[in-house]
């Protein structure tokens, strides 16, 4: 009998699980959706159990054990009580999920979902071979994981790595967080949205409007960029600024934490060496921050969409021992 790990990435709209081996190879997935807007931390909860008792009869149908339950949270978690003390995506806070699911008869842990795909990322991924990383997920705001001598630095109660919070613009725009001038305020998917609309209302004569078919509502992450490749100075002008902004908070990494290597990962991160060129091209002009002091690797994130269930996986085997 094989033993498995439960990986457990819970989103907005649904919840995704997989059972992984020691080797981080996905044998089995599945997935819930939920809708915790409207039921709460009750049908969260519920949508949790009935999947996770799903993926352990799949399990023991198949002679494999599951040694463990592991979650990542797309918010603020307990990890000492087990809890999910605040997520607003899911619109829950102070959720007993390892108490809920004690009957099961598994560990259970929790941490951000962040940090759980970087430690993806060291053991299986982009950053295998490192042992200080940092990962940053660029999506509706910036998701920050940091790996230091192999381990998963979490802070008190698993409440740190906010790289997103991260001030880089005093009394900047506003954040949802309540603060000013946040990294994901300037660098985040969201953020560049909001960019390439506001240049694309000031530059009427862009070709990201017909890239678009002349509504707004139909600017996406791509629009910047292809637009951009195909020498439309508005669009050039977007991402020469978002980078700056990306740039800017990477270069207060590399000065805080020195890692070996920083990983970009999200939707924005299929851009490849097209946007990673770009931000090492800019970052090689701050002489204390990256050029003139221990080199930092800036690369981007492979697991993609499993690094969420492999990387609970690893903080299972972790806490574990494994």
């Amino acid at each position: 009998m094989e033993n498995v790990y439960i990986g457990v990435d819970v989103g907005g709209m649904s919840i995704k699980a997989g059972l992984v081996t020691e080797n981080g190879e996905i044998i089995y997935k599945n997935s819930k959706k939920t809708n915790s807007v409207i039921g709460g931390a009750e049908a969260l909860l519920k949508d949790t159990k009935d999947l996770m008792i799903e993926m352990i009869d799949y399990a023991k149908n198949h002679e494999l054990k599951p040694l463990a339950i592991a979650f990542g949270i797309p918010g603020v978690v307990n990890t000492t009580k087990g809890e999910i003390a605040y997520a607003c995506n899911l619109h829950v806070e102070d959720v007993p999920l390892k108490d809920y699911l004690k009957d099961l008869g598994l560990p259970i842990f929790l941490s951000n979902d962040a940090n759980v795909a970087a430690l993806a990322e060291v053991r299986f991924g982009a950053a295998k071979g490192y042992k200080d990383a940092i990962l940053l997920t660029l999506g509706t705001g910036i998701g920050g994981g940091v790996v230091i001598d192999n381990k998963l630095f979490e802070g008190i109660d698993g409440k740190g790595t906010e790289l997103g919070h991260s001030v880089i613009v005093v009394d900047g725009h506003e954040c949802g967080c309540g603060r000013r001038g946040c990294f994901e305020a300037y660098a985040s998917a969201s953020a560049l949205l909001e960019l390439t609309k506001k240049e694309m209302i000031n530059n009427k004569n862009s070709i990201m409007w017909d890239y678009c078919s002349h509504n707004l509502e139909n600017v996406s992450g791509l629009t910047s960029f292809e637009c951009a490749k195909k020498g439309d100075e508005t669009a050039i002008k977007v991402i020469d600024t978002y980078v700056k902004y990306l740039s800017e908070g990477i270069l207060n990494f590399c000065n805080i934490f020195r890692p070996q290597v920083i990983l970009i990962g999200g939707g924005i991160s299929n851009q490849g060496d097209y946007l990673i060129d770009k931000i090492k091209a800019y970052c090689e002009k701050a002489h204390y921050g990256y050029s003139h002091t221990p080199k930092v690797e800036i690369k981007t994130a492979t697991l993609k969409n499993d690094a969420g269930i492999i990387g609970c996986a690893c903080l299972a085997m972790d806490y574990l021992g494994k």
